[in-house]
């Protein structure tokens, strides 16, 4: 039997992922390390719903996260087609990155304290990765100056792990819909609209076959 069109079916990667994190059990006890300070990032009132995105409508963390993200990957082009006279404006970019690091830490914990036990898992190793990468690109921005390629090479292994990062987040948002449950509409506010409609075409079309039938009644 073939399976069931309808069903949606993992990816490679998503399934991968699935393995080697969300069903990992060994990984709860790092997890569970970050839960005080995820819910002291998260707050209360006015403030949870700043770094949450409530007040936006949908999450803080994905768009501040492309902060850092430009910052590095320009700098790493620069490093690697820029020519001679960036060595300095690559630098910068490094700092800018690292300098728009913690905003994009803060609302990713903040989402973290709500989450159930898979997610948490790739969530935390997501956080990890995260923050050897800021070591790499922290190393890469203090050698640059005396030692401007071992510089770059830390450049470039900091961007390569904040692009595995970067595909642990995007699982998360997308694949499991973390963030998005502040602008989902209430299910019984879109439900009786729906069951209106349907009412109403219902009703049309037993008009319409009552009229075929020629059941109404016509004019003298």
């Amino acid at each position: 039997m073939e399976p069931n069109s309808s069903t949606p079916q993992p990816t490679s990667a998503a399934g991968l992922v699935g393995r080697l994190l969300e069903d990992r059990e060994a990984l709860d006890g790092a997890a569970d390390l970050l839960r005080p300070v995820a819910d002291a990032a998260r707050g209360r009132g006015l403030w949870r719903r700043l770094v949450t995105g409530e007040l936006m409508g949908h999450a803080a963390h994905p768009f501040l996260t492309d902060l850092p993200l430009g910052f590095f990957s320009s700098a790493a082009l620069l490093d690697l087609v820029g020519g001679p006279g960036t060595e300095v404006a690559a630098r910068r970019l490094v700092g800018a990155g690292i300098a728009s690091a913690p905003a994009a830490a803060l609302t990713g914990l903040a989402e973290y304290a709500s989450l159930s036990q898979r997610p948490r898992r790739v969530a935390a190793t997501h956080a990890v990765l995260n923050v050897a990468s800021l070591g790499f690109f922290a190393g890469s921005w203090a050698v640059r100056p005396q030692r401007h390629r071992t510089g770059v090479a830390l450049g470039l292994a900091g961007l390569a792990v904040s692009g595995l990062s970067a595909y642990l987040g995007g699982h998360l948002a997308i694949g499991e819909k973390v963030g998005t449950s502040t602008v989902l509409p209430d299910s019984t506010d879109t439900a009786e609209p729906t069951t209106d409609s349907t009412d109403s075409m219902d009703s049309m079309d037993s008009i319409n076959s009552i009229d075929s039938l020629g059941v109404t009644d016509s004019p003298d």
